[in-house]
């Protein structure tokens, strides 16, 4: 429709202008209806292009494919040339071609002719990829009942987080208060070590009141001099006259260890691990019981 009415229009112009110039008339017929054409085939070949490159095909396999597909049977110089690529290149994306079976190729007088395979081939392919995958995801659901056994010894096993400075206590202390917080009984514990709690207000003055605000529990087991009492808390003595090297919070599933290196430099670990959890759980509710029946 859009070539016969670009036609008539042309020639009823140009009739009134010259009606004896037939010759002119045909030209300007022909480079109308070769313009339409070509707008078509352009448009056609662009939409060919981008299935190509869905179907996987690079640039430049698609740019030798395409002239390949014009040329008929050629060698690589002459393919290379027509398609405006390296020889090297297009040799490389014809073996590429050929082994997706979209190309083939043979021997005449001593020269390696290649010639592309019927377009219907494309669609053989797709039929053997989905067939593949088809296969591939049978194979798939048999092996994730082993591949779930992996995963999940996995995650059984302990996960250590080290930190250093107190920036690294200050982001132990921040995940004791996200972690309790979370619990339906708000709590935690502490064997609290009166040479390391200095570092750990010194990492997060505001600790105690935060907790406070979170509204969370915490018992301590004290080690060591000093500690008061500032709500929501309890408080037990080991021993007001020693000190322990290391302070330690226990807490949903995790244990946190805090220390200080040679220099001054606190640095922590939390470990996370339910069993580990449990078993520290358990010896301090034991301490805690026993200094309770000291009183």
């Amino acid at each position: 429709m859009i070539i016969m009415s670009t036609i008539h229009r042309t020639l009823k112009l140009q009739y009134l202008r010259e009606k004896n110039c037939i010759l002119w008339i045909s030209v300007e017929i022909s480079q109308t209806i070769d313009f339409v054409f070509w707008r078509c085939y352009h448009g056609k070949m662009e939409r060919a292009k981008k299935i190509l490159e869905e179907f996987g095909l690079s640039d430049k396999e698609i740019a030798v494919y395409l002239v390949l597909l014009s040329m008929g049977p050629s060698p690589v110089r002459k393919i290379a040339d027509a398609a405006g690529v390296n020889r090297g290149t297009t040799y490389d994306a014809l073996v590429s071609l050929q082994k997706q079976g979209v190309v083939s190729y043979y021997h005449k007088a001593k020269h390696q002719y290649f010639v592309a395979e019927d377009p219907a081939a494309l669609v053989r392919l797709i039929e053997k990829k989905k067939s593949e995958l088809r296969d591939l995801e049978s194979g798939v659901k048999e092996v994730v009942p082993e591949l779930r056994s992996l995963w999940s010894e996995i995650e059984e096993r302990p996960a250590v987080k080290y930190y250093e400075g107190l920036g690294g206590v200050r982001t132990i202390l921040q995940d004791v208060l996200d972690s309790a917080d979370t619990l339906s009984k708000k709590e935690y514990m502490v064997y609290s070590s009166a040479s390391i709690r200095p570092y750990l207000h010194t990492a997060y003055p505001a600790f105690t009141n935060a907790r406070i605000a979170y509204k969370i529990f915490v018992r301590v087991i004290a080690i060591g001099a000093g500690g008061e009492m500032a709500g929501y808390d309890e408080r037990r003595w080991i021993t007001k006259q020693d000190s322990a090297p290391t302070y330690t919070l226990i807490y949903r599933g995790k244990l946190a260890m805090i220390s200080v290196k040679r220099g001054d430099m606190p640095h922590g670990i939390i470990l996370e691990d339910q069993a580990i959890f449990e078993t520290q759980k358990i010896l301090f509710e034991r301490t805690w019981d026993m200094l309770g029946r000291k009183k």
